[in-house]
């Protein structure tokens, strides 16, 4: 299987822009690209995604164990040409000291030769130790190939070549020089996802370009090529062979897009027909059993949520009646009284008691580890499942207002504590109101924690 890891010295490299440039590239050449993403992102796979036409998958140690990582990259690679992986931050870079969740352990799991992104900004002759330092550091990472990045100009080209060709064996595959339009698409980029942006394939075109004319494409390919086979893994991603005797209503718009598609096929494989709404079009919802409301930027579209005032309200009532929910940060958001923000207010579903405002700094970020209390609701009949150390991410400026009053309501009840990380009340995640289910803490179902069938299975008991 040909593919490769792009990685980068140090974050804000230009790395993302670069991949999905590479990714937009050789799919219009009518190859067929696989993209994968390293890390618990949502928005760069949304735009890897819109670049190959193929969905984006997370790799991610803190979700997965190994067995699981090569499954996925050798399952969803099925009928793909090559495999690009895009990292996050630096190779090296990661939680662990020992580097053991980190780019370069990626690539050395699956044995993928690695394309370095530098940000020549400012260096010359700097840039060969630092080429022979990231080598010389883990011998067995294979940094097969460079792309220089943001490169002042011919002359400095020239200089950074010479060097590069004079102290090492690393071969250049392109540079890319200094762009007004492209540094404002990487700031677009890395704020905005792709099911945000009417022009997202305009921009993507755009990046594409300039990849053809300033990456050695064929040389990159080649590098694709010299990949070893994968190691083998016992592990089995699950395929679709039931057919669906549920509807789950999915939120998937400008404001609610934060989806693992990894998820979305677990709903499939546990017989969940999956059936899109608009939370900012459509006036009513479609005939479904049960809604997951995913994150997104929802008080980037607060008015517009606003003013669809029919929609929810039914939101409200199927929640009232007893409707199961599944809710994610953006979604938890929408299903309180109002959002606050940069002075403006506007009034969301109302299911939950409390009232979401937007803070400066972030609430919680990075990974957490949840465990489950007593009052988790999804847990089979016969199942006493506290759970301990379940593995989730989150990322949130908003608040709940009233989040105090919340643990003291006795119509409120918590389906998680917090090991670490913030939640909802800075020690409880996973609120519980009737049969909805809304927490900050972003979860992914593998082989750590399926939470998917748990949900599905809840939503066939509440269905009778």
């Amino acid at each position: 299987m040909q593919r490769l890891l792009i990685s980068a010295a140090h974050k804000s490299s230009g790395k993302t822009t670069l991949s999905l440039g590479i990714c937009a590239a050789l799919t219009a050449r009518g190859i067929t690209v696989q993209p994968f993403k390293k890390g618990p992102d949502y928005i760069d796979p949304m735009w890897l995604s819109r670049a190959s036409a193929r969905d984006c998958h997370n790799l991610d140690f803190q979700t997965m164990p190994d067995n699981e990582i090569l499954a996925t990259i050798e399952h969803f690679s099925t009928g793909a040409d090559i495999a690009i992986i895009e990292g996050n931050k630096g190779l090296y870079d990661g939680v662990a000291v020992d580097g053991s969740n980190s780019n370069a352990a990626i690539a050395e799991l699956s044995k993928t030769p690695v394309v370095l992104v530098i940000d020549t900004n400012g260096m010359t002759r700097g840039i060969a130790p630092l080429l022979l330092g990231y080598q010389a550091f883990n011998q067995d990472i294979n940094i097969a190939g460079v792309i220089l990045n943001k490169v002042g100009g011919p002359r400095h080209e020239q200089k950074l070549r010479a060097v590069i060709e004079e102290y090492t064996d690393i071969p250049v595959i392109g540079a890319v020089p200094r762009l007004e339009e492209l540094a404002i698409t990487e700031r677009h980029l890395g704020l905005i996802p792709g099911n945000e942006v009417a022009d997202a394939r305009q921009t993507i075109d755009l990046i594409a370009s300039h990849i053809e004319k300033y990456i050695d494409l064929e040389l990159l390919l080649k590098i694709a090529a010299s990949a070893e086979a994968l190691p083998d893994t016992d592990y089995q991603i699950p395929e679709i062979n039931r057919q669906a005797d549920i509807r789950v209503g999915l939120a998937h718009d400008a404001a609610f897009g934060f989806y693992y598609p990894g998820d979305l096929h677990a709903f499939r494989v546990a017989g969940a027909e999956l059936v899109e709404f608009d939370t900012l079009k459509d006036s009513a919802l479609p005939e479904v059993d049960a809604l997951f409301i995913g994150g997104g930027f929802p008080e980037s579209w607060m008015k517009e949520l606003e003013a669809n005032h029919s929609l929810r309200e039914q939101i409200r009532q199927v929640i009232e009646g007893g409707m199961p929910v599944y809710a994610e940060c953006g979604g938890l958001m929408y299903l309180t009284r109002s959002i606050s923000w940069k002075g403006q207010s506007a009034e969301m579903v109302g299911a939950i008691k409390a009232d979401t405002i937007m803070n400066k700094k972030p609430q919680g970020r990075g990974y957490v580890s949840l465990s489950r209390s007593g009052d988790f609701p999804w847990s089979h009949a016969d199942s006493h499942d506290t759970r301990l150390d379940i593995p989730a991410h989150e990322f949130h400026y908003s608040s709940l207002k009233q989040a105090d009053l919340l643990e003291n309501d006795p119509e409120i009840h918590f389906a998680y504590k917090m090991q670490r990380g913030h939640g909802i009340t800075g020690h409880k995640d996973g609120l519980i109101y009737r049969n909805l289910l809304a927490n900050y803490a972003h979860l992914r179902d593998t082989s750590r924690y399926h939470w998917v069938a748990e949900f599905v299975e809840f939503i066939r008991q509440a269905k009778g």
